[in-house]
């Protein structure tokens, strides 16, 4: 098993031992290379990895008890190379009538998931990203998210970040191996990781034969369009190839796949209760999983990102909204945005399972704080606060500066002292 001592704390640490104490199993999902296995490793008692081990393989299509024998927890990696063994272990954990008897990682969700029995009171789903910021240590965490929704107040000396360092580590990515990596070899890890999704990955989610090139093509558009709410025709159009517009079913086709690999992942619209008749945009917006891999699909780098601050604005939101996700997980919250058919907007509005929410824009440069706040100040005017209550926080998230509380009340705070 993963020693502490050579193993990096996340912040999803402490949840899946809260699950594995209250339910017989945890599934731990996430995009390929983001650390789940390690963090499995560090509480199983046992482990078979079924994507390494042809014999186990073998034995678990054919007689799936054979390899959930052992000290528990025990750690079956890469389950969905077997989809058959879940009801396997559902029926274990059942006969054994006790919390804690297995984890399993997956890097994909099996085409029969919507079908297969749910586990329900058995298992408990658990989501897993590339390293946030503090995770990495490029943020101190003097500023946690849990304590914002609890009505704390954002104070921080200045992280040290330039807009130039947010560049390099957008390009490097949150990926655990590559960390000692330099952003260029990072890059070529990324590269051939989209390259395998193209080629390999996104046939064996389902079984579905798909053109690479045309995959290709459509990862591409989204990188072009990474933290939009662009829709799908765009997309689609986006992607033409020398056979023309990739049709709008295949474009769908492919980016549900996409998201059954955990490469994109959507960001859904928040609908509260509003005090005028103003219609709500419902459209998600969509993100890599990690920033690097739009960077890595349209092959550019931090010094080409700096001479186009628009764009690496949206990469620098894409790296934001990462890590509410994360941090929020650990306050059991949800990242959404707002936006409705009078432009009022709020980049992130980050939602507590009993209610409490906070809203965020987001800016990569400390100077335009000013326009940030400005638009929080006019959609929050937009939200009925009697029925869904009042924001815990209006906060600008900067890439660079201070954090502190403005005359207007408003937050500032810098990506490089957030935390959980």
């Amino acid at each position: 098993m993963t020693s502490q001592r050579d193993y990096l704390p996340r912040v999803p640490d402490q949840q899946l031992e809260s699950l594995l104490g209250a339910l017989g199993a945890v599934v731990i999902e996430g995009p390929r290379a983001c650390g789940k296995t390690r963090t499995a490793d560090r509480v199983a008692a046992s482990s078979v990895r079924l994507d390494l081990d042809a014999n186990a393989r073998q034995a678990a299509a054919t007689d799936p008890s054979l390899v959930l024998e052992g000290a528990a927890p025990r750690l079956i990696d890469e389950w969905q190379v077997v989809p058959s063994i879940w009801n396997a272990i559902r029926h274990a954990v059942d006969q054994r009538g006790t919390q804690g008897q297995f984890i399993l990682t997956g890097s994909a969700v099996p085409a029969d998931d919507d079908t297969r029995h749910t586990g329900a009171g058995r298992f408990a789903r658990m989501r897993m990203r590339p390293l946030s910021s503090f995770e990495s240590g490029l943020s101190t965490g003097r500023i946690s998210l849990g304590d914002l929704l609890d009505g704390g107040v954002a104070a921080s000396d200045d992280p040290g970040l330039t807009v130039a360092d947010l560049a390099e580590e957008i390009v490097h990515g949150g990926w655990p191996a590559s960390r000692r990596l330099g952003a260029d070899q990072a890059q070529m890890v990324l590269r051939g990781y989209l390259d395998e999704v193209c080629k390999a990955d996104i046939k064996k989610v389902d079984g579905v034969n798909r053109d690479p090139e045309k995959v290709a093509r459509l990862i591409r558009s989204l990188a072009r369009h990474t933290a939009t709410t662009t829709a799908l025709t765009v997309l689609a159009a986006d992607a033409a190839g020398p056979e023309g517009k990739l049709k709008d079913d295949t474009a769908g086709e492919y980016l549900a796949a996409l998201r059954r690999l955990f490469v994109v992942e959507d960001q859904p619209a928040w609908a509260p209760h509003l005090r005028s008749k103003y219609q709500l945009r419902r459209a998600a917006k969509r993100h890599f999983v990690d920033p690097s891999l739009a960077v890595a699909a349209l092959r550019t780098t931090p010094r080409r990102l700096l001479d186009d601050l628009n764009y690496l604005g949206y990469l620098f939101e894409s790296l934001v909204i990462r890590d509410l996700r994360i941090y929020g997980q650990a306050c059991d919250a949800e990242v959404l945005h707002y936006r409705d058919n009078n432009g009022h907007e709020a980049d992130a509005v980050v939602q507590a399972a009993d209610g409490r929410w906070a809203a965020f824009e987001v800016k990569l440069g400390a100077g335009i704080v000013d326009d940030g706040a400005e638009s929080l100040r006019r959609f929050a005017r937009q939200i009925d606060t009697a029925r869904s209550g009042e924001p815990a926080v209006l906060g600008v998230i900067t890439g660079t500066g201070y954090g502190y509380v403005r005359p207007d009340g408003v937050q500032v705070i810098p990506i490089g002292a957030l935390g959980p």
